[in-house]
Protein backbone atom coordinates (compact mmCIF):
# COMPACT_ATOMS: atom_id res chain seq x y z
CA UNK A 1 0.00 0.00 0.00
CA UNK A 2 1.28 3.24 -1.09
CA UNK A 3 1.20 6.23 1.23
CA UNK A 4 -0.73 8.85 -1.14
CA UNK A 5 -2.33 8.33 -4.58
CA UNK A 6 -2.23 11.91 -6.27
CA UNK A 7 -4.85 12.28 -9.63
CA UNK A 8 -3.63 14.68 -11.78
CA UNK A 9 -0.09 15.78 -13.08
CA UNK A 10 -0.77 19.25 -13.20
CA UNK A 11 1.12 21.99 -10.89
CA UNK A 12 -0.89 21.87 -8.28
CA UNK A 13 -0.59 17.55 -7.71
CA UNK A 14 3.32 17.55 -8.94
CA UNK A 15 3.75 20.63 -6.20
CA UNK A 16 1.80 18.20 -3.42
CA UNK A 17 4.14 15.19 -4.71
CA UNK A 18 6.98 17.01 -3.73
CA UNK A 19 6.22 17.99 -0.94
CA UNK A 20 4.99 14.08 0.12
CA UNK A 21 8.35 13.23 -1.15
CA UNK A 22 10.45 15.25 0.71
CA UNK A 23 8.63 13.71 3.81
CA UNK A 24 9.84 10.54 2.45
CA UNK A 25 6.20 9.54 1.87
CA UNK A 26 5.45 6.71 -1.14
CA UNK A 27 3.64 8.47 -4.06
CA UNK A 28 2.40 7.88 -6.91
CA UNK A 29 0.36 10.38 -8.92
CA UNK A 30 -2.10 9.07 -11.86
CA UNK A 31 -2.67 11.11 -14.97
CA UNK A 32 -5.37 11.31 -17.51
CA UNK A 33 -3.35 12.68 -20.57
CA UNK A 34 -0.19 10.87 -21.71
CA UNK A 35 3.36 12.08 -22.19
CA UNK A 36 4.00 14.44 -24.87
CA UNK A 37 3.31 18.62 -24.97
CA UNK A 38 0.24 20.25 -25.29
CA UNK A 39 -0.39 23.80 -27.27
CA UNK A 40 -2.54 24.22 -24.04
CA UNK A 41 0.11 23.99 -21.49
CA UNK A 42 2.35 25.77 -23.68
CA UNK A 43 2.77 29.86 -25.61
CA UNK A 44 0.77 31.47 -25.97
CA UNK A 45 -2.58 29.29 -24.54
CA UNK A 46 -0.62 28.11 -22.09
CA UNK A 47 1.01 31.40 -20.16
CA UNK A 48 -0.10 32.00 -16.53
CA UNK A 49 1.24 34.35 -14.10
CA UNK A 50 2.49 32.89 -10.75
CA UNK A 51 2.12 35.69 -8.07
CA UNK A 52 5.16 36.25 -5.71
CA UNK A 53 3.77 33.99 -2.86
CA UNK A 54 3.86 31.33 -5.33
CA UNK A 55 7.69 32.36 -6.63
CA UNK A 56 8.30 32.62 -2.97
CA UNK A 57 6.86 28.70 -2.17
CA UNK A 58 9.06 27.52 -5.14
CA UNK A 59 12.26 29.82 -3.87
CA UNK A 60 11.80 28.30 -0.55
CA UNK A 61 11.83 24.54 -1.91
CA UNK A 62 15.13 25.76 -4.27
CA UNK A 63 13.02 25.37 -7.24
CA UNK A 64 12.84 29.10 -8.34
CA UNK A 65 16.69 29.10 -10.30
CA UNK A 66 15.13 26.00 -12.44
CA UNK A 67 12.03 27.62 -12.94
CA UNK A 68 13.44 30.68 -14.22
CA UNK A 69 15.83 28.76 -16.46
CA UNK A 70 12.98 27.18 -18.01
CA UNK A 71 11.07 30.02 -18.82
CA UNK A 72 13.76 31.84 -20.32
CA UNK A 73 13.87 34.27 -17.18
CA UNK A 74 17.10 36.16 -16.05
CA UNK A 75 18.73 34.42 -12.86
CA UNK A 76 17.52 36.37 -9.89
CA UNK A 77 19.98 38.25 -7.57
CA UNK A 78 21.04 35.77 -5.46
CA UNK A 79 21.89 37.81 -2.44
CA UNK A 80 19.94 41.55 -2.94
CA UNK A 81 20.69 44.45 -0.77
CA UNK A 82 17.54 45.78 -0.75
CA UNK A 83 13.66 45.38 -1.19
CA UNK A 84 13.30 46.00 -4.76
CA UNK A 85 10.37 48.40 -5.48
CA UNK A 86 7.23 46.35 -7.23
CA UNK A 87 6.49 46.67 -10.44
CA UNK A 88 3.85 45.16 -10.84
CA UNK A 89 0.34 45.55 -8.03
CA UNK A 90 -1.79 42.89 -10.74
CA UNK A 91 -5.03 44.28 -11.70
CA UNK A 92 -8.76 44.03 -10.97
CA UNK A 93 -11.52 43.53 -13.82
CA UNK A 94 -9.28 44.59 -16.19
CA UNK A 95 -8.24 47.39 -14.52
CA UNK A 96 -4.03 47.69 -14.30
CA UNK A 97 -2.46 49.07 -11.15
CA UNK A 98 1.24 50.56 -11.09
CA UNK A 99 3.04 48.96 -8.36
CA UNK A 100 5.06 52.42 -7.61
CA UNK A 101 1.55 52.92 -6.15
CA UNK A 102 1.71 50.30 -3.48
CA UNK A 103 1.92 51.81 -0.01
CA UNK A 104 5.03 48.85 1.08
CA UNK A 105 4.58 50.58 4.99
CA UNK A 106 0.92 49.10 4.72
CA UNK A 107 1.70 45.45 3.83
CA UNK A 108 3.81 42.94 6.42
CA UNK A 109 6.86 43.00 6.84
CA UNK A 110 8.95 42.35 3.65
CA UNK A 111 12.71 41.51 3.31
CA UNK A 112 15.49 41.20 0.60
CA UNK A 113 14.91 37.80 -1.53
CA UNK A 114 15.21 36.45 -4.57
CA UNK A 115 11.24 36.12 -5.38
CA UNK A 116 9.53 39.40 -5.02
CA UNK A 117 8.10 39.98 -7.90
CA UNK A 118 5.19 37.86 -10.40
CA UNK A 119 6.80 35.57 -13.20
CA UNK A 120 5.23 34.73 -16.65
CA UNK A 121 5.42 31.08 -17.16
CA UNK A 122 4.06 28.19 -19.23
CA UNK A 123 2.64 25.60 -17.52
CA UNK A 124 4.52 22.99 -19.74
CA UNK A 125 7.71 24.27 -18.16
CA UNK A 126 6.19 24.57 -14.60
CA UNK A 127 4.93 20.49 -14.70
CA UNK A 128 8.71 20.15 -16.50
CA UNK A 129 10.28 21.28 -13.56
CA UNK A 130 8.61 19.74 -10.98
CA UNK A 131 7.94 16.52 -12.30
CA UNK A 132 11.83 15.69 -12.66
CA UNK A 133 11.78 17.24 -8.94
CA UNK A 134 9.24 14.65 -7.82
CA UNK A 135 11.23 11.87 -9.48
CA UNK A 136 14.45 12.62 -7.87
CA UNK A 137 12.13 12.05 -4.48
CA UNK A 138 11.06 8.86 -5.82
CA UNK A 139 7.36 9.74 -6.90
CA UNK A 140 5.91 7.54 -9.36
CA UNK A 141 4.25 9.33 -12.31
CA UNK A 142 1.71 7.31 -14.61
CA UNK A 143 0.20 8.92 -17.51
CA UNK A 144 -2.00 7.81 -19.32
CA UNK A 145 -4.09 6.57 -16.83
CA UNK A 146 -7.88 7.88 -16.55
CA UNK A 147 -9.45 7.09 -12.95
CA UNK A 148 -12.44 5.25 -13.00
CA UNK A 149 -13.07 4.51 -9.40
CA UNK A 150 -12.43 5.69 -6.03
CA UNK A 151 -13.51 3.10 -3.08
CA UNK A 152 -12.73 4.13 0.19
CA UNK A 153 -11.88 1.30 2.74
CA UNK A 154 -11.42 1.20 6.41
CA UNK A 155 -7.62 1.90 6.23
CA UNK A 156 -7.18 4.13 3.19
CA UNK A 157 -8.66 4.06 -0.21
CA UNK A 158 -8.79 2.00 -3.98
CA UNK A 159 -8.23 4.16 -7.28
CA UNK A 160 -8.89 1.81 -10.06
CA UNK A 161 -7.23 3.66 -13.29
CA UNK A 162 -6.07 2.34 -16.98
CA UNK A 163 -6.04 -1.04 -16.12
CA UNK A 164 -3.93 -0.01 -12.58
CA UNK A 165 -5.24 -1.05 -9.12
CA UNK A 166 -4.04 1.13 -6.49
CA UNK A 167 -4.36 1.31 -2.70
CA UNK A 168 -3.39 3.69 -0.55
CA UNK A 169 -3.64 5.51 2.87
CA UNK A 170 -4.80 8.68 1.23
CA UNK A 171 -5.81 9.46 -2.32
CA UNK A 172 -5.53 13.53 -3.09
CA UNK A 173 -7.81 14.64 -6.38
CA UNK A 174 -5.99 17.51 -8.01
CA UNK A 175 -8.00 16.96 -11.16
CA UNK A 176 -9.27 19.94 -11.97
CA UNK A 177 -12.86 21.77 -12.40
CA UNK A 178 -14.46 18.61 -13.56
CA UNK A 179 -12.57 16.74 -11.05
CA UNK A 180 -13.44 12.56 -11.43
CA UNK A 181 -12.29 12.18 -7.83
CA UNK A 182 -14.91 14.28 -6.45
CA UNK A 183 -17.57 12.94 -8.70
CA UNK A 184 -16.59 9.12 -7.70
CA UNK A 185 -15.77 10.26 -3.76
CA UNK A 186 -19.46 11.99 -3.49
CA UNK A 187 -18.15 15.47 -2.83
CA UNK A 188 -21.16 18.19 -2.98
CA UNK A 189 -20.34 21.80 -4.16
CA UNK A 190 -22.00 24.44 -3.66
CA UNK A 191 -22.32 28.28 -5.41
CA UNK A 192 -23.78 30.01 -8.55
CA UNK A 193 -24.50 29.70 -12.26
CA UNK A 194 -22.48 31.27 -15.03
CA UNK A 195 -23.52 34.83 -16.36
CA UNK A 196 -20.88 34.33 -19.31
CA UNK A 197 -19.19 32.61 -22.03
CA UNK A 198 -15.62 33.10 -22.29
CA UNK A 199 -13.47 32.61 -25.37
CA UNK A 200 -9.26 31.79 -25.48
CA UNK A 201 -8.36 31.62 -28.83
CA UNK A 202 -5.05 31.52 -30.85
CA UNK A 203 -6.42 32.90 -34.54
CA UNK A 204 -4.91 34.86 -37.61
CA UNK A 205 -6.89 38.47 -38.57
CA UNK A 206 -7.06 40.27 -41.07
CA UNK A 207 -6.83 43.84 -39.28
CA UNK A 208 -5.48 43.10 -35.32
CA UNK A 209 -4.69 47.02 -35.07
CA UNK A 210 -8.40 47.62 -34.37
CA UNK A 211 -8.24 45.55 -31.27
CA UNK A 212 -6.77 48.11 -28.61
CA UNK A 213 -4.57 46.42 -26.55
CA UNK A 214 -4.79 45.09 -23.18
CA UNK A 215 -8.15 44.40 -21.07
CA UNK A 216 -10.98 46.00 -23.15
CA UNK A 217 -14.50 46.37 -21.11
CA UNK A 218 -17.68 47.11 -23.84
CA UNK A 219 -21.01 47.62 -23.43
CA UNK A 220 -21.39 44.32 -24.21
CA UNK A 221 -18.45 42.38 -22.10
CA UNK A 222 -14.62 42.28 -22.52
CA UNK A 223 -12.04 41.15 -24.80
CA UNK A 224 -8.50 41.22 -24.11
CA UNK A 225 -5.86 41.57 -26.71
CA UNK A 226 -2.55 39.39 -25.57
CA UNK A 227 0.74 40.36 -26.37
CA UNK A 228 1.07 37.29 -28.81
CA UNK A 229 0.14 37.77 -32.03
CA UNK A 230 -3.85 36.69 -32.73
CA UNK A 231 -3.58 35.30 -28.94
CA UNK A 232 -7.04 36.93 -28.01
CA UNK A 233 -10.24 36.45 -24.89
CA UNK A 234 -13.60 37.21 -25.42
CA UNK A 235 -16.35 37.58 -22.81
CA UNK A 236 -20.03 37.42 -23.76
CA UNK A 237 -22.45 37.94 -21.13
CA UNK A 238 -24.56 34.80 -22.78
CA UNK A 239 -25.05 33.27 -19.44
CA UNK A 240 -22.92 30.68 -20.24
CA UNK A 241 -25.21 29.22 -22.91
CA UNK A 242 -22.11 28.33 -25.29
CA UNK A 243 -19.62 27.11 -23.01
CA UNK A 244 -19.19 23.21 -24.29
CA UNK A 245 -22.86 23.22 -26.21
CA UNK A 246 -21.34 23.65 -29.21
CA UNK A 247 -18.30 23.96 -31.59
CA UNK A 248 -17.39 27.67 -31.66
CA UNK A 249 -16.92 28.38 -35.04
CA UNK A 250 -15.00 30.71 -37.08
CA UNK A 251 -18.05 32.30 -38.00
CA UNK A 252 -19.56 32.30 -34.83
CA UNK A 253 -16.18 33.38 -33.19
CA UNK A 254 -16.05 36.11 -35.57
CA UNK A 255 -19.40 37.17 -34.74
CA UNK A 256 -18.94 37.32 -31.42
CA UNK A 257 -15.53 39.39 -31.55
CA UNK A 258 -17.03 42.20 -33.79
CA UNK A 259 -20.26 42.70 -31.46
CA UNK A 260 -18.41 42.30 -28.07
CA UNK A 261 -15.34 44.81 -29.45
CA UNK A 262 -17.64 46.73 -31.33
CA UNK A 263 -15.40 46.76 -34.55
CA UNK A 264 -15.12 45.22 -37.99
CA UNK A 265 -12.40 42.87 -37.37
CA UNK A 266 -11.92 39.64 -39.24
CA UNK A 267 -10.75 36.31 -38.20
CA UNK A 268 -9.23 34.85 -41.11
CA UNK A 269 -8.50 31.10 -39.39
CA UNK A 270 -8.43 29.99 -36.06
CA UNK A 271 -6.26 27.45 -35.01
CA UNK A 272 -7.52 26.61 -31.30
CA UNK A 273 -10.02 27.76 -29.64
CA UNK A 274 -11.07 26.67 -25.83
CA UNK A 275 -14.73 27.85 -24.11
CA UNK A 276 -14.60 28.65 -19.88
CA UNK A 277 -17.54 30.10 -17.67
CA UNK A 278 -17.55 32.14 -14.38
CA UNK A 279 -19.14 29.28 -12.67
CA UNK A 280 -18.12 29.70 -9.26
CA UNK A 281 -18.16 26.75 -7.03
CA UNK A 282 -16.66 25.39 -3.93
CA UNK A 283 -16.72 22.10 -2.35
CA UNK A 284 -18.28 22.14 0.88
CA UNK A 285 -15.64 19.83 2.03
CA UNK A 286 -12.16 19.45 1.49
CA UNK A 287 -11.89 15.87 2.70
CA UNK A 288 -14.27 12.89 2.99
CA UNK A 289 -12.67 9.92 4.82
CA UNK A 290 -9.27 8.85 3.34
CA UNK A 291 -10.12 11.39 0.02
CA UNK A 292 -9.13 15.23 -0.02
CA UNK A 293 -9.27 17.45 -2.62
CA UNK A 294 -6.98 20.49 -3.81
CA UNK A 295 -6.61 23.07 -6.38
CA UNK A 296 -9.45 23.30 -9.42
CA UNK A 297 -10.90 20.18 -8.13
CA UNK A 298 -11.84 21.92 -4.69
CA UNK A 299 -12.91 25.63 -5.68
CA UNK A 300 -13.93 26.46 -9.60
CA UNK A 301 -14.32 29.89 -11.09
CA UNK A 302 -13.71 32.33 -13.66
CA UNK A 303 -9.80 33.16 -14.82
CA UNK A 304 -10.16 37.04 -14.09
CA UNK A 305 -7.39 37.82 -11.76
CA UNK A 306 -5.22 35.01 -12.32
CA UNK A 307 -5.59 33.41 -8.89
CA UNK A 308 -6.83 29.23 -9.91
CA UNK A 309 -3.10 27.95 -9.96
CA UNK A 310 -1.80 30.13 -7.48
CA UNK A 311 -5.00 29.21 -4.95
CA UNK A 312 -4.44 25.49 -5.69
CA UNK A 313 -0.35 26.12 -5.08
CA UNK A 314 -1.08 27.50 -1.82
CA UNK A 315 -3.33 24.30 -1.03
CA UNK A 316 -0.67 22.36 -2.06
CA UNK A 317 2.10 23.85 0.13
CA UNK A 318 -0.43 23.60 3.31
CA UNK A 319 -1.56 20.21 2.39
CA UNK A 320 1.91 18.21 2.02
CA UNK A 321 3.67 18.56 5.40
CA UNK A 322 0.63 18.13 7.26
CA UNK A 323 -0.78 14.80 4.98
CA UNK A 324 2.64 13.46 5.36
CA UNK A 325 3.17 13.49 9.15
CA UNK A 326 -0.56 12.29 9.65
CA UNK A 327 0.29 9.05 7.06
CA UNK A 328 3.56 8.48 8.86
CA UNK A 329 1.78 8.64 12.04
CA UNK A 330 3.70 11.23 13.48
CA UNK A 331 0.75 13.97 13.17
CA UNK A 332 -0.46 15.61 16.11
CA UNK A 333 -4.33 15.54 17.15
CA UNK A 334 -6.48 17.26 14.41
CA UNK A 335 -3.37 17.91 12.37
CA UNK A 336 -4.75 17.23 8.88
CA UNK A 337 -7.90 19.12 9.54
CA UNK A 338 -6.36 22.28 9.64
CA UNK A 339 -5.75 22.02 5.70
CA UNK A 340 -9.36 22.70 5.27
CA UNK A 341 -9.83 25.43 8.19
CA UNK A 342 -7.03 26.88 6.97
CA UNK A 343 -7.21 27.03 2.69
CA UNK A 344 -11.47 26.90 2.48
CA UNK A 345 -11.64 30.29 3.77
CA UNK A 346 -9.01 31.61 1.43
CA UNK A 347 -10.77 29.94 -1.50
CA UNK A 348 -14.21 31.19 -0.68
CA UNK A 349 -12.49 34.66 -1.19
CA UNK A 350 -10.67 34.30 -4.28
CA UNK A 351 -14.18 33.11 -5.16
CA UNK A 352 -15.94 36.50 -4.26
CA UNK A 353 -13.31 38.27 -5.64
CA UNK A 354 -13.56 36.62 -8.89
CA UNK A 355 -17.58 37.59 -8.38
CA UNK A 356 -16.96 41.07 -7.81
CA UNK A 357 -15.03 41.46 -10.73
CA UNK A 358 -17.60 39.83 -13.07
CA UNK A 359 -20.06 42.05 -12.01
CA UNK A 360 -17.97 44.88 -12.85
CA UNK A 361 -18.01 44.21 -16.13
CA UNK A 362 -21.41 43.18 -16.60
CA UNK A 363 -22.99 44.94 -19.46
CA UNK A 364 -24.77 48.14 -18.37
CA UNK A 365 -22.14 48.89 -15.88
CA UNK A 366 -20.08 51.85 -17.11
CA UNK A 367 -20.85 54.14 -14.34
CA UNK A 368 -19.91 51.91 -11.24
CA UNK A 369 -16.54 50.54 -13.39
CA UNK A 370 -15.49 54.86 -13.64
CA UNK A 371 -16.03 55.05 -9.68
CA UNK A 372 -13.81 51.52 -9.37
CA UNK A 373 -11.42 52.79 -11.67
CA UNK A 374 -11.09 56.63 -9.43
CA UNK A 375 -11.51 54.41 -6.34
CA UNK A 376 -8.09 52.25 -7.51
CA UNK A 377 -6.23 54.82 -8.96
CA UNK A 378 -5.59 55.61 -5.37
CA UNK A 379 -2.52 54.42 -3.23
CA UNK A 380 -5.17 52.98 -0.70
CA UNK A 381 -7.13 51.31 -3.48
CA UNK A 382 -3.96 49.99 -5.55
CA UNK A 383 -2.46 48.60 -2.01
CA UNK A 384 -5.69 46.68 -1.39
CA UNK A 385 -5.85 45.07 -5.07
CA UNK A 386 -2.23 44.30 -4.87
CA UNK A 387 -2.13 42.66 -0.72
CA UNK A 388 -5.61 40.73 -2.49
CA UNK A 389 -3.63 39.45 -5.42
CA UNK A 390 0.04 38.16 -4.73
CA UNK A 391 -0.53 36.72 -1.63
CA UNK A 392 0.89 39.62 0.85
CA UNK A 393 -2.32 39.33 2.45
CA UNK A 394 -2.56 35.89 3.37
CA UNK A 395 -2.68 34.91 7.13
CA UNK A 396 -4.29 32.02 9.05
CA UNK A 397 -6.00 32.54 12.58
CA UNK A 398 -3.34 31.22 14.76
CA UNK A 399 -4.51 33.04 17.86
CA UNK A 400 -3.62 36.41 19.56
CA UNK A 401 -0.21 37.63 19.15
CA UNK A 402 2.77 38.81 17.20
CA UNK A 403 1.92 40.53 13.91
CA UNK A 404 4.05 37.90 12.07
CA UNK A 405 2.24 35.40 13.51
CA UNK A 406 0.11 32.71 10.95
CA UNK A 407 2.06 34.78 8.06
CA UNK A 408 4.65 33.32 5.86
CA UNK A 409 7.71 34.29 7.04
CA UNK A 410 9.92 36.72 5.42
CA UNK A 411 13.33 36.12 4.17
CA UNK A 412 15.47 36.55 7.17
CA UNK A 413 19.05 36.25 6.36
CA UNK A 414 21.81 35.05 9.19
CA UNK A 415 24.85 37.55 9.62
CA UNK A 416 26.90 34.81 8.43
CA UNK A 417 25.18 34.76 4.82
CA UNK A 418 22.68 32.04 5.22
CA UNK A 419 18.97 32.48 3.67
CA UNK A 420 15.96 31.30 4.92
CA UNK A 421 15.57 29.08 1.87
CA UNK A 422 18.89 27.63 2.55
CA UNK A 423 17.13 25.91 5.66
CA UNK A 424 13.43 25.19 4.99
CA UNK A 425 14.81 23.36 0.99
CA UNK A 426 14.27 19.88 2.99
CA UNK A 427 10.91 20.57 3.96
CA UNK A 428 11.01 20.82 7.95
CA UNK A 429 9.83 23.31 10.30
CA UNK A 430 12.08 26.08 11.34
CA UNK A 431 13.32 27.44 14.50
CA UNK A 432 15.65 30.77 14.13
CA UNK A 433 17.21 31.55 17.12
CA UNK A 434 18.82 35.12 17.58
CA UNK A 435 20.79 34.61 20.98
CA UNK A 436 21.69 30.67 20.06
CA UNK A 437 19.98 30.10 23.23
CA UNK A 438 20.90 26.73 24.58
CA UNK A 439 17.38 25.91 25.52
CA UNK A 440 16.22 26.36 22.36
CA UNK A 441 18.54 24.50 20.93
CA UNK A 442 18.02 21.07 22.98
CA UNK A 443 13.99 21.56 22.71
CA UNK A 444 14.61 21.71 18.70
CA UNK A 445 16.68 18.18 19.32
CA UNK A 446 14.18 16.78 21.07
CA UNK A 447 12.36 16.79 17.43
CA UNK A 448 14.29 15.54 15.19
CA UNK A 449 13.79 15.66 11.44
CA UNK A 450 10.14 18.01 12.31
CA UNK A 451 12.46 21.41 13.23
CA UNK A 452 16.05 22.36 11.88
CA UNK A 453 17.50 24.77 14.58
CA UNK A 454 19.95 27.83 13.59
CA UNK A 455 21.33 29.76 16.21
CA UNK A 456 22.50 33.38 15.67
CA UNK A 457 21.74 36.71 14.56
CA UNK A 458 19.83 37.98 11.99
CA UNK A 459 20.69 41.08 9.42
CA UNK A 460 17.11 41.93 10.28
CA UNK A 461 15.12 40.55 12.81
CA UNK A 462 12.42 43.24 12.81
CA UNK A 463 12.50 43.03 16.27
CA UNK A 464 11.77 39.19 17.20
CA UNK A 465 13.75 37.61 19.94
CA UNK A 466 13.14 34.35 18.01
CA UNK A 467 10.57 32.44 15.41
CA UNK A 468 9.30 29.36 14.91
CA UNK A 469 7.98 28.60 11.02
CA UNK A 470 5.86 25.42 9.86
CA UNK A 471 6.85 23.52 7.43
CA UNK A 472 5.55 25.76 5.05
CA UNK A 473 6.70 29.11 5.67
CA UNK A 474 4.36 30.14 8.42
CA UNK A 475 5.23 31.52 11.37
CA UNK A 476 4.03 29.35 14.14
CA UNK A 477 5.20 31.18 17.02
CA UNK A 478 7.44 34.56 17.78
CA UNK A 479 9.43 35.25 20.57
CA UNK A 480 9.68 38.95 21.47
CA UNK A 481 13.36 40.38 22.35
CA UNK A 482 12.16 41.24 26.69
CA UNK A 483 11.28 37.25 26.89
CA UNK A 484 13.18 34.64 28.07
CA UNK A 485 12.49 32.57 24.99
CA UNK A 486 14.60 29.41 26.41
CA UNK A 487 11.82 29.45 29.17
CA UNK A 488 9.05 30.96 27.21
CA UNK A 489 6.30 27.71 27.38
CA UNK A 490 4.76 29.80 24.45
CA UNK A 491 7.68 28.52 22.46
CA UNK A 492 6.47 24.49 23.45
CA UNK A 493 3.00 25.06 23.62
CA UNK A 494 3.70 25.78 19.36
CA UNK A 495 6.13 23.44 18.66
CA UNK A 496 3.53 20.45 20.20
CA UNK A 497 0.57 22.05 18.81
CA UNK A 498 1.97 21.68 14.57
CA UNK A 499 5.28 19.25 15.41
CA UNK A 500 3.55 16.81 18.09
CA UNK A 501 5.51 16.06 21.62
CA UNK A 502 8.84 16.06 21.84
CA UNK A 503 10.93 12.96 22.28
Amino acid sequence: MDDVVIVGAGPVGLFLACELGLAGCSVVVLEREPEGPSPWRTAPLGMRGLTPSSVEAFHRRGLLEPLRAAVGAPAADDDPAEVPPLRSAGHFAGIMLDGADVDLGALPPRLPSPATEWLMVQLDDVEQVLARRAKELGVRIVRGAAVTAVEQTAHGAVVTAGGHTLAARRVVGCDGGRSTVRRLAGFDVAGTEPLFTGYVLDADLEDLDVLAPGFNPTPQGMYLRMPAPGHLGIMDFDGGAFDRSRTPTREHLQEVLRRVSGTGVTLRAVRRVSTFTDRTLQATTYRRGNVLLAGDAAHIHSPLGGQGLNTGLGDALNLGWKLAATVQGRAPEGLLDTYEAERHPVAAEVLDWSRAQVALLRPGAPALQEVVRDLLSTRDGTTYVHRRVSGAGLGYDLGPGHPLLGRVAPEFRGTDGTRLADLTADGHGVLLDTRDDPTLRAAAARRPGRIRYAGGPLRDDLGVRAVLLRPDGVVAWVGAPQDDAGADAGFDAAARRWFGPAA
